[in-house]
C-alpha cells in the first residue's frame, strides 16, 4: 500500500456530497484503511465558500437561487469559487511521510509544481505562482489549497477547462480591492481556461486527468492505479453529508454578524489572505472579551485551529489578547500559509482601536 497512488474518478456529483466524500477519504486514509489517493470530481453549477469565510459577503445567495446554482462550504480554507461541469477538481489524500517535506507553504509549493508539469504538457505553460495559485502568461488556470489533518494531507485543486466567466462573476462576490491589487476591472481578465488557449485542440476530460496523474505519480515516487470509491466510503460520505456537511446548519454556519448587534469589526489583508475579526465585549468596562468570530480566505492546520482560537480568547481581558493569541499558537503547533499570528493580533487590534485614545468601531462604522 505504502507506494501506491490510488486514482479515483467520481464524475459529477452534488456539490455538498462531493465535499463529504472528500471527509471521508481522509478519515479512510488517517486509518489505514486505504493508501494515498488522486480523485478527480466534477460539479454542477455551485458556488463554494472556504472553511472559514463570511457565507454571505462571498456568495451572491439571491443569485445563486435564482439560477439554481447550488451553494457549498468546503473542508478546506481559502476563497469562494465557482464550480462547473466544464471545471475538473481534484483532491489528494496523502500520508505525510510520502511527502518528504513537512511544512505546508513547502508541501504546496511540490504540489503546484507537479500540477503545473502536468498541465504544461498539454500544451501551454503552467507556472506555479505562490502562495498557491498555478497561471499561464500571469492568468489563474487553477487554484489550490489544503491541510494537514494529523499525518494525513488533504489537498484540492482545479483546472479551468471550459467555462463562462460571467456566471463565475455573478456567483461571487469578488472584491474590488482583489482585482484592483493586479489592476484588473474583472474576474474575466484573472482567469484563463484550457479552451480559450487551446481552442480545438483542448485535450478530453481523461488526456487531463492522465496528465496529471502522471505527474503526482512521478512527483512522490508512486504507482497509479485505477480503482473505485470503497463501500465503507461511500456510506460513511451519505453519514457525513446527512449529520453535518450538507446541513444548512454547516454551510451558513459561519456568516458576517448583524451590524445592529454592535459587534466590533477589524480586517487585515496580508499576502497570504484577508483576515476579518468579530468582536463583542462584556463587563461594565468593556474590557473583556464575551465573543470572537474570526473569517477570511487563509489557510491553516489543523483545520479547528481557528475555532480553537475563538474559544481560548472568550472571557479574556482586552489587554491580554496579543498575548494570549501568540502563546496559542505556538502550544498548538500550529502551521498557517503565508499568514502570521500577527495578522491575527492585527485584524483584532483594528476592531478595537489600536491607537492610544480610539474608540472600537462597530460593524455599521466600519462597512
Amino acid at each position: 500500500m505504502s507506494n501506491a497512488l490510488r486514482i479515483l474518478d467520481t464524475a459529477i456529483l452534488e456539490g455538498r456530497l462531493n465535499i463529504a466524500i472528500g471527509q471521508a477519504i481522509v478519515e479512510a486514509r488517517q486509518i489505514g484503511q486505504v493508501p494515498d489517493t488522486l480523485r478527480f470530481l466534477r460539479f454542477p453549477p455551485t458556488a463554494l465558500v472556504g472553511r472559514h469565510q463570511a457565507l454571505g459577503q462571498e456568495i451572491d445567495l439571491d443569485y445563486c437561487a435564482a439560477h439554481g446554482i447550488g451553494v457549498a462550504r468546503r473542508i478546506t480554507g481559502g476563497g469562494a469559487i465557482f464550480m462547473e461541469p466544464g471545471l475538473l477538481g481534484w483532491e489528494l489524500a496523502i500520508d505525510r511521510r510520502t511527502l518528504g517535506v513537512n511544512a505546508l507553504p513547502e508541501v504546496t509549493r511540490h504540489i503546484c509544481e507537479a500540477a503545473a508539469e502536468g498541465i504544461s504538457s498539454l500544451g501551454v505553460d503552467a507556472r506555479f505562482r505562490p502562495r498557491n495559485d498555478i497561471e499561464v502568461g500571469g492568468r489563474k488556470i487553477s487554484g489550490t489549497g489544503g491541510f494537514f489533518d494529523g499525518d494525513t494531507l488533504f489537498f484540492q485543486g482545479t483546472v479551468l477547462v471550459d467555462m463562462d466567466p460571467g456566471v463565475m462573476m455573478s456567483a461571487l462576490r469578488v472584491p474590488r480591492a482583489k482585482l484592483a491589487k493586479r489592476n484588473l476591472d474583472s474576474v474575466e481578465q484573472r482567469v484563463v481556461t484550457l479552451r480559450e488557449l487551446l481552442g480545438a485542440a483542448t485535450p478530453e476530460l481523461p488526456a487531463i486527468q492522465a496528465a496529471l496523474t502522471a505527474a503526482f505519480a512521478e512527483r512522490f515516487g508512486l504507482a497509479a492505479t485505477a480503482a473505485e470509491l470503497s463501500p465503507a466510503e461511500l456510506a460513511h460520505a451519505h453519514a457525513l453529508h446527512k449529520e453535518e456537511i450538507g446541513t444548512d446548519a454547516f454551510v451558513n454556519g459561519i456568516d458576517e454578524p448583524p451590524a445592529a448587534r454592535g459587534d466590533l469589526v477589524g480586517r487585515q489583508a496580508c499576502p497570504g489572505g484577508a483576515i476579518t475579526a468579530y468582536l463583542r465585549l462584556e463587563g461594565p468596562a468593556q474590557n473583556r472579551l464575551h465573543a470572537a468570530l474570526i473569517t477570511g480566505d487563509f489557510f491553516v492546520t489543523p483545520p479547528r485551529l481557528v475555532y480553537d482560537l475563538e474559544s481560548q480568547l472568550r472571557g479574556a481581558r482586552i489587554v491580554e489578547l496579543p498575548r494570549l493569541v501568540r502563546d496559542f499558537f505556538r502550544q498548538a503547533g500550529a502551521e498557517v500559509l503565508s499568514v502570521t499570528p500577527d495578522d491575527f493580533i492585527a485584524a483584532i487590534q483594528s476592531a478595537l482601536g489600536d491607537a492610544p485614545g480610539d474608540a472600537p468601531r462597530s460593524a455599521s462604522e466600519s462597512a
